[in-house]
């Protein structure tokens, strides 16, 4: 039963995440046995005049309540009319809202909590040149106007929270909800280490891959990104060429595993280069699928055999067809956000839902001796 002292519980969906918000409030009403049309979502929106202004609006009262505001700066697919043109909201539009409805709580809230799941310009982290660092700016805004805790997922870089390091910043990983989606999809797949290996696609993928490695006992390589430093495009290095670091492959299952897919193209490359050097199949994991530049290639590379599966979390917007590409694996989210919340509200600590290595290790289990007993039907068959 929830201690009153941690607030009354509400749960705001920010434009494009009503339906996730929808889901996260159907576990928590069902685990609070909230009948009936009784909600936790509490209703709050951002209109907007023909200039493209804009301001927040609650409709109920946030005085002494432990909100929790569920923010994709990244859903492209919400638009708003401006001078009488429909515009698609950028990460800017949506960080904007975001401030307006802290701005239209006023401090009444007794905590408010931000879940973002991929950070407002998380990819820019830190400054290489004469450059703005957006994303520290932002969490230093917003605990500015009185958020206490902010939830991301799998940031590009998890020092960032050294930006705020009074305040709650929790980084939170999906990786037990990632290999569980991989054996419902496969259930064939031996997660073993002769019969699997991880592979980080770049030097910054290594921390998350050594979990993976560490949790599922198996061997792991690398590539590392051969850049081009005398050419800058689009703010960038481009990258030459992809060199890989590890064991032989030849057999074996290759899992890739990296914070996001945007355009695909370094993720593609990496993967026809596991299939030259052996790789029986390629399944890639990232947190964010963001297909920058549509699925086409991602259709041809399936159709040539270069990639397996792809998975992906819910966390962010996706275009609806993509839920129907045959190698297209939906990591649902909702039910361990709802978790999150649950437990915060109760003033709890989160550490056990922030470490699943007991959970992956009961999965392993059962999926191995799935895997036994189809062995012996097939035997005695």
């Amino acid at each position: 039963m929830k201690d009153n002292r941690c607030g009354e519980l509400g749960v705001i969906g920010m434009k494009g995440c009503e339906q996730f918000a929808s889901q996260v409030d159907y576990y928590l009403r069902d685990w609070r046995r909230h009948g009936g049309d009784a909600t936790f979502l509490v209703e709050a929106n951002c209109p907007r005049f023909g200039s493209g202004e804009a301001k927040g609006m609650i409709n109920e009262s946030m005085r002494g309540k432990d909100v929790y505001i569920i923010c994709d700066t990244f859903n492209y697919g919400v638009t708003y009319k401006m001078y009488g043109q429909m515009v698609p909201m950028s990460p800017d539009d949506h960080y904007a809202d975001l401030k307006r409805i802290i701005a239209a709580i006023g401090g009444k809230a007794r905590r408010i909590t931000v879940i973002m799941p991929m950070l407002y310009e998380g990819r820019q982290h830190r400054r290489a040149h004469r450059e703005s660092l957006d994303c520290a700016i932002m969490l230093q805004e917003l605990v500015a106007m009185g958020v206490s805790n902010i939830l991301t997922f799998d940031a590009h870089d998890p020092r960032i929270c050294n930006a705020i390091p009074l305040f709650g910043f929790d980084n939170v990983q999906p990786t037990y909800q990632m290999i569980k989606a991989l054996v419902r999809a496969v259930p064939d797949v031996v997660i073993d280490k002769d019969h699997a290996a991880i592979i980080s696609p770049d030097e910054g993928a290594m921390h998350r891959c050594m979990y993976y490695s560490s949790v599922l006992g198996l061997d792991i390589g690398m590539f590392y990104k051969r850049r081009n430093y005398s050419v800058v495009v689009n703010g960038r290095n481009p990258i030459e060429a992809h060199e890989y670091l590890g064991q032989d492959l030849h057999g074996k299952d290759a899992i890739v595993v990296d914070d996001m897919i945007s355009s695909g193209e370094s993720m593609i490359d990496v993967c026809r280069q596991l299939k030259e050097k052996g790789a029986s199949r390629v399944f890639c994991f990232a947190t964010f699928g963001l297909f920058t530049d549509g699925f086409d290639k991602f259709d041809q590379a399936a159709k040539d055999g270069v990639i397996d599966k792809v998975l992906t979390t819910n966390l962010v917007y996706r275009r609806p067809e993509l839920a129907e590409k045959p190698w297209y694996v939906e990591v649902n989210m909702c039910k361990y956000v709802a978790y999150l919340i649950d437990t915060l509200n109760n003033d709890e600590s989160i550490s056990a839902l922030l470490n699943p290595v007991n959970r992956i290790q009961s999965l392993m289990e059962k999926h191995r001796s799935a895997l036994a007993s189809q062995m012996q039907i097939n035997f005695e068959k």
